[in-house]
């Protein structure tokens, strides 16, 4: 089952790592999204995945090894709360590029700073 999430987070890097590097604003941040939610994979497989196993360890029970890991799931939600913080930003900044400059690419969003600039 952690062949088939690693070969899942590779592909979803790759995806992220090619749509980052492309000439679009909007690209990038979907980019960024995706390169996201591939970390929060990999913190989640990185925590044990247990076969319906909850978080929490029977009383009287010796051994923690059959309940699952409860920190990677915290670490997830609240990077998944704080990504969607970045997104709404992001999509809002995007937006806002859109409307002032009427274009989304970086090369044609220099146009908007001065001429000293550019020397």
């Amino acid at each position: 089952m952690e062949f088939l999430f690693a070969i899942t987070i590779g592909v979803m890097v790759a995806a992220a790592v090619y749509l980052m590097l492309s000439n679009h604003l909007l690209r990038f941040i979907f980019g960024l999204v995706l390169i996201s939610n591939a970390a929060n994979l990999t913190i989640f497989v990185a925590g044990r995945l247990t076969d319906g196993a909850p978080p929490l360890i029977p009383e009287g029970a010796n051994a923690p090894a059959i309940a699952a890991n409860a920190l990677p799931q915290a670490l997830v939600l609240t990077a998944i709360v704080i990504g969607f913080g970045l997104f709404a930003f992001a999509i809002v900044l995007v937006f806002r590029a859109w409307t002032s400059l009427n274009s989304l690419t970086p090369d044609e969003m220099r146009l908007a700073e001065p001429e000293e600039a550019h020397k």
